[in-house]
């Protein structure tokens, strides 16, 4: 019988050692006044303690009032539920002397997959009575204790049948005193061991193939008929090691021999390995059960035939001993031979190993004679990636943080492995088809088509964006989200986002400087270095800020690519959106014109060949008014029209006036100060503006590399983007694409700053809209975590376009010095560390659902109320 499906037993308290597995549930069993809350205080901490008479107290405010006891152990039970959900050690202090009052609670744990032991004190009805008759806080009648004490002991004698693996019974006080607690892992918790590990899939007796397999994994085979115990030994590369998915037996042509060689590897530490059906019933064969001599367990008994009695018993040792599955690498790793679910992962019972086993069955059967199966991967939301063999593939292919590494080598297939961490796939043919499948195997996908994930990515489910949630990044860790800032996102990417399988990234919004003191400056570059300076950033990079929009730009080399990597079915062979997820172009012809201006330039600059087929960009798209055309005709022009109508009459006005005699050269003065600003403002958004038919007409500045295949590129610093960013524009003739001018500044460096300064006054005198401060580094963190990724800091007249054009009067500059950037920062912070986490899942291959996790999450928070001019 396997350790992980054992009965109840009960153990004697002579060792006076009480092993406990985590998670599992603790049963205190006892009289009132057998010492159980005293017991648990000692040995437990207060977290791990569910007392029914706190929760008495909780829901009534009088632990005594047994009338309460009913809703006490509804929300008992809750948190017990809670805690085993979460994998944790329960201890449930209550009588629990009656199999009714334990029923709910075995239940649950066999809910959760976990074991259940019992610590039953059964120190007699005398020293209960003497124990209750000095309690001040406690009356409890001496006919209740014997009535407790009786149930405890009648109830110990079939305490087994009710699903309690172990029972622990202490009689004497002076027992219960020397007990000592001894918390254990699971036999399938190895969380602690890091690998790198090498996976294999089901091998049914191919052992050549096994053997090349090995050969190329880096691994050595020596068969000696001197090498104990079965004649062969393994050698690992330094530091890996080898996991067997199960299924060893049957079929192949050599099944004694993988035997030999895997109960080897595993015996020496050189490999781990899961059971599979086939060896579970070669077990039963083993141990003289009858079972029926199918699915290539004729083959299996064929070679046995010619084996030792001592090497059957240690096949069968070496079966029994075997574990479901395994957790590993801190529960970033399961293996199991069918598979394993979240909820299963890391517990230990008779349910979780049939799951490893067998998978998801229905019970039913197809027409092939074969167990219908629940798809339980396209429904997996764990955290472990969970590889697993059992039922045959053409090829590997990821679902959902899963991977079926059983591609039917005994079929005519090929054998697989998955190195783990790298996440690559080593493959060995078939020699030939030893057996032919009972159910065919589908066709594999041609290059190009789309994968098993991309295809399940077809239809995203609305739970996974909706409602308040944390997202977890490597960044920022926690980022919450608003349940009603999910909302307004919803409608955004419903109605108006690019197709998803696209947006794998959205930008970080930016913050400006801090106020500046200066006269008429609202904004001025000394803040943004001081700010750096503060958080020790040792040198940033200033970047001429172009007056255009925003844009993402995924760029493929081909249609083949899209698809394949994008899952893209529309023909498209990359895409441009905006930093709300929106087309940037309603002209896809335009769209078009762009991409492939792109594409001839990575092509020509060697960039494909250098990072590979596919990359995503950040850049600005000019002009502003491209985008902002209506904010142009409905906003900024009708205010610099009326403004110069009205204006431009009133100083005529007072003009005529004061020639007439009237005192007006106050007001005067006024009105020829606000024309004049009326001017500048149309002065300051003209130059931003002009007709766009053509994508020539266009000017298109990339300013950061964010991703390739397998690549995400916040390791460089901005001086490696807007190298690669100026390497396009060269290959482009700088005809569309155009590059970012930029200057460098050591903050704190007087001289320095004060060159950074001269840069920024050139720009903005020549109508330039300023420049954007970095860290020279993609990512920095100073004294309080991560810095800012950009301060922007704006010309003066821009600001006017920003804030009217009256703006830098100073009654007005005043009033605006006051604006407060806290909650714009912190804004940015948030973004970014989403904005490349999404990055990150999408290179990693992980779920669309995962991407958009991240991405839903920046679009809302974009619906904070922040201040739109910041």
């Amino acid at each position: 019988m396997s350790t992980e499906t054992q009965g109840a037993e009960t153990a004697p308290a002579k060792g006076r050692t009480i092993t406990l597995p985590t998670p599992s549930l603790v049963l205190l069993l006892g009289a009132s006044g057998s010492g159980k809350t005293t017991f648990a205080r000692r040995h437990f901490a207060p977290t791990e303690v569910v007392s029914s008479d706190s929760f008495r107290a909780l829901v009534s405010d009088d632990e005594n009032d047994q009338s309460a006891s009913a809703a006490a152990f509804e929300v008992l039970h809750l948190v017990v539920d809670k805690r085993l959900e979460a994998g944790k050690l329960v201890v449930v202090d209550a009588t629990n002397v009656r199999p009714e009052y334990r029923k709910p609670l075995v239940s649950i744990a066999r809910k959760h997959h976990v074991f259940v032991t019992a610590i039953a004190l059964d120190v007699g009805e005398r020293v209960c009575a003497e124990r209750n008759e000095g309690r001040a806080d406690r009356n409890v009648a001496a006919h209740v204790v014997r009535r407790q004490s009786q149930e405890l002991r009648a109830s110990l004698r079939g305490i087994e049948r009710e699903g309690i693996r172990v029972v622990h019974v202490l009689r004497r006080p002076e027992e219960i005193e020397d007990v000592t607690l001894e918390r254990t892992r699971l036999w399938t918790d190895r969380r602690d061991e890091h690998g790198p590990f090498d996976v294999i899939g089901d091998v049914h007796g191919c052992c050549d193939e096994l053997e090349a397999l090995l050969e190329d994994l880096g691994y050595t085979v020596a068969w000696d008929p001197a090498a104990a115990p079965h004649g062969v030994r393994v050698t690992a590369p330094p530091g890996r090691r080898l996991i067997f998915l199960g299924d060893l037996v049957d079929r192949g042509p050599r099944i004694v021999d993988v035997l030999r060689l895997v109960m080897t590897a595993v015996a020496s530490g050189a490999a781990l390995c899961v059971p599979g059906n086939h060896e579970v019933k070669l077990l039963k064969v083993l141990r003289g059960r009858k079972v029926a001599v199918t699915h290539g367990l004729a083959e299996t008994l064929a070679e046995f035939e010619g084996v030792t009695d001592a090497f059957k018993a240690d096949v069968a040792r070496f079966i029994d001993e075997l574990v479901s599955h395994y957790v590993l690498d801190d529960g970033k790793l399961c293996v199991a031979h069918a598979g394993m679910k979240a909820s299963m992962q890391g517990r230990s019972s008779g349910g979780v190993r049939e799951f490893g086993l067998y998978g998801d069955t229905t019970g039913e059967t197809d027409e092939y004679g074969l167990p219908v199966r629940h798809d339980w991967a396209a429904d997996y939301r764990g955290r472990a990636t969970v590889v697993y063999g059992h039922t045959p593939v053409p090829t590997a292919d990821w679902l959902n943080n899963t991977i079926c590494i059983d591609t039917g080598c005994v079929f005519g297939g090929a054998l697989t492995a998955l190195r783990y961490p790298e996440r690559e796939i080593v493959s060995v043919p078939a020699a030939r088809p030893y057996c032919e499948p009972k159910r065919p195997l589908v066709p594999a996908t041609s290059e190009g088509d789309r994968t098993a994930q991309q295809q399940h990515d077809d239809t995203l489910d609305i739970e996974d964006v909706i409602g308040k949630r944390p997202v977890n990044t490597r960044l920022a860790r926690w980022v919450t989200v608003r349940e009603e800032n999910a909302a307004a996102a919803l409608e955004v990417m419903s109605r108006f986002a690019v197709d998803p399988r696209w947006l794998v990234h959205l930008p970080p919004t930016m913050s400006p400087t801090e106020t500046s003191e200066l006269p008429g400056t609202l904004e001025h570059p000394a803040e943004a270095f001081a700010y750096f300076r503060r958080n020790d950033v040792p040198r940033v990079i200033c970047e001429q800020k172009h007056m255009g929009s925003r844009a993402v730009i995924v760029v493929c080399r081909d249609d083949a690519t899209a698809k394949k990597r994008f899952g893209a079915t529309d023909g498209r062979a990359g895409i441009v959106y905006t930093r709300t997820g929106r087309p940037f172009f309603d002209d896809r012809a335009l769209e078009e014109a762009l991409l492939s201006r792109l594409r001839r330039a990575a092509e020509a600059s060697g960039l494909f060949e250098e990072i590979g087929p596919w990359f995503v960009l950040d850049a600005e798209i000019m002009p502003w008014s491209a985008k902002a055309q209506a904010l142009v005709r409905t906003q900024y022009a009708p205010v610099g029209s009326a403004a110069r109508s009205s204006l431009g009459g009133a100083v005529e006005a007072l003009s005529q006036a004061q020639a007439r005699g009237i005192e007006a050269g106050a007001l005067l003065e006024r009105m020829q100060a606000r024309a004049r600003a009326a001017s500048r403002y149309v002065d300051a958004y003209a130059p931003y503006c002009w007709p766009v038919e053509r994508i020539e007409d266009y000017r298109v500045a990339p300013f950061h590399l964010l991703a390739a295949e397998g690549r995400v590129f916040v390791d460089q610093d901005h001086l490696f983007h807007l190298r690669t960013a100026a390497r396009l524009a060269e290959a482009d003739g700088r005809e569309v694409l155009c590059c970012t001018e930029h200057v460098e500044v050591t903050p704190g460096d007087e001289e320095s700053e004060r060159a950074g300064v001269m840069w920024w006054e050139e720009l903005t005198s020549e109508g330039g809209e300023g420049m954007v401060v970095k860290p020279i580094s993609f990512l920095a963190r100073g004294k309080r975590g991560l810095v800012q990724p950009a301060v922007k800091c704006r010309g003066r007249e821009y600001l006017r376009i920003i804030y009217g054009p009256e703006y830098d009067l100073p009654e007005n500059l005043s009033r605006l010095r006051n604006r407060g950037l806290g909650a714009k920062r912190s804004l940015a912070l948030r973004e970014l560390a989403l904005g490349v986490e999404a990055l990150e899942r999408f290179v990693r291959g992980e779920p669309l659902r995962r991407v958009h996790e991240c991405v839903f999450a920046i679009l809302a928070l974009e619906s904070e109320p922040v201040d739109p001019r910041l």
